[in-house]
């Protein structure tokens, strides 16, 4: 019903918002307005694609003269979609040679077997993922591994006990939460980083490298694990005194299941290993390279031409993923990364972020409750609707508001942003929180109940880091 509400809701208030008799901001900035309310309405309530919804400013901006459709096209060719891709093909190679499936194997049995240890290792293996690929893939590799380790304490002598329930409870969490989580510390690990750095470079003529990013997404998304972890199995989900050795076996017939490391597994890791490398020391070697002027995005299209251009056996054609492997690619994501930059710009065109600048100006209102209460709000918003969809809405406004308080633009808006990704509270929230729930063993109000502990930690720790933390980075 809300889909069949919103389909025919988008355009109509559209249609009223663009001919109403008095203008809402400005004449300029009132179509930018109506347009972005039809996205949201259709964002919200899921109509269409959110993907084809991304798509209309290419229709809407030209034929209502706020950006000829050259420059509106732009956006969707923006460096920022190519970094993605790139990072979406080497997450697909990954996932191709079954290289992520080993990785997170082998951190659970490094880890250790003790319950809580396993639960750990779970969510250590899962974030880890989930800082290169989807955190959709990251929670669908370690779905299966996790069931065949629960089932062994559903098949147990003493049946399915309240501190087996735990158990799974927290493994189950464990890995939808560390997904979430996981994303935050690499720009290409979640959307909205790269919604957030394209607006940047876009507008604003700043760059935030890899590496800058890691300095701060890093520390925070292993902060968030760690109080994840411990909030599940020491407080909400204790498993006292619960015993199996059996998961050992699990992971180890799991492992003997993939057999030896194949050589395409050793050359997508190579590849991969390459990549981070460059993106982490870029600054340094253009330094040493004045002429070079490597981007992030430049490596990202050398890793995925790479992984398509390198044979793994020349005579019979084979290479590691060839073009018809990218039916499986997110395209649709990447699309949603332009319609944000568009929207992002027509807004600034137009002159919606200088009026909300101006607004915020004349006001007297407290820089840190402002911060504090955008951080919420996004936090608690995303909840509700697509985090990629959020950014690119009230990512400019921030801005604006940023401009307004007097303060560096990306003070307001890296907290924000890393808030869109804090979701923990409910099943549609994100498909990591979707597909444990699906398991059977996570109610919705079990889910709540931590979900709302961890969203306000995240809003305090995301204060903290406004307060203190990035103005010494940035």
């Amino acid at each position: 019903m809300s889909k069949k509400v919103g389909l025919i809701a988008g355009p109509i208030v559209f249609l009223i918002l663009s001919n109403l008799p008095f203008d809402i901001v400005s004449q300029k900035g009132d179509p930018v307005i109506a347009v972005a309310v039809w996205m949201l309405i259709w964002w919200i309530t899921e109509a269409v694609s959110i993907s084809v919804t991304a798509l209309l400013p290419l229709l809407l901006f030209p034929l209502l003269k706020i950006l000829p459709i050259a420059e509106v096209g732009a956006n969707y060719g923006s460096p920022i979609v190519f970094l993605f891709f790139g990072g979406f093909v080497m997450a697909l190679a990954l996932e191709k040679v079954n290289l992520h499936k080993r990785i997170a194997l082998n951190i659970i049995r490094l880890t250790g077997t003790t319950p809580n240890k396993v639960i750990l290792g779970f969510m250590i293996a899962t974030a880890s993922l989930s800082m290169w690929i989807s955190n959709t893939a990251s929670t669908v590799v370690m779905l299966p591994i996790a069931l065949s380790v629960i089932n062994l304490l559903v098949d147990d002598e003493d049946g399915f006990t309240k501190n087996d329930q735990n158990f799974a409870l927290s493994v189950m969490l464990g890995i939808a939460f560390s997904a979430n989580a996981g994303g935050i510390a690499t720009v290409i690990g979640t959307p909205p980083n790269s919604i957030l750095i394209g607006l940047l470079e876009n507008e604003y003529n700043t760059q935030i490298s890899f590496l800058k990013w890691m300095t701060l997404g890093l520390p925070f998304s292993i902060i968030m694990i760690g109080i994840s972890y411990l909030v599940l199995v020491k407080w909400m989900f204790p498993n006292r005194d619960l015993k199996f050795n059996a998961s050992k076996e699990v992971i180890q017939a799991e492992l003997q299941k993939l057999g030896p490391t194949s050589r395409k597994e050793k050359m997508v890791l190579v590849i991969f290993g390459i990549t981070v490398f460059l993106w982490i020391f870029r600054t340094l070697i253009n330094n040493i390279f004045p002429g070079l002027g490597l981007t992030d995005t430049m490596i990202s299209i050398f890793a995925a031409i790479t992984l398509f251009a390198v044979p793994y056996n020349l005579r019979k054609g084979d290479f590691i993923i060839q073009w018809r492997d990218t039916s499986q690619l997110a395209w649709g994501i990447l699309i949603l990364f332009g319609g944000g930059l568009a929207l992002a710009k027509g807004m600034s065109s137009s002159g919606i972020v200088d009026m909300v600048a101006i607004a915020i100006a004349s006001s007297d209102i407290s820089i840190l409750l402002t911060a504090s209460l955008l951080i919420l709000l996004m936090l608690f918003m995303t909840e509700l609707m697509s985090n990629v969809a959020l950014v690119a809405v009230l990512a400019p406004v921030v801005a604006g508001i940023a401009i307004g308080l007097e303060i560096p633009i990306l003070y307001l808006l890296i907290p924000v942003t890393i808030a869109s990704s804090c979701a923990f509270m409910l099943p549609m929230a994100t498909p990591p929180n979707a597909i444990v729930f699906a398991s059977g063993y996570v109610k919705v109000p079990q889910m709540a109940r931590v979900g709302i502990i961890l969203n306000l930690i995240s809003v305090a720790l995301l204060i903290l880091v406004f307060q203190f933390v990035i103005p010494l980075l940035f």
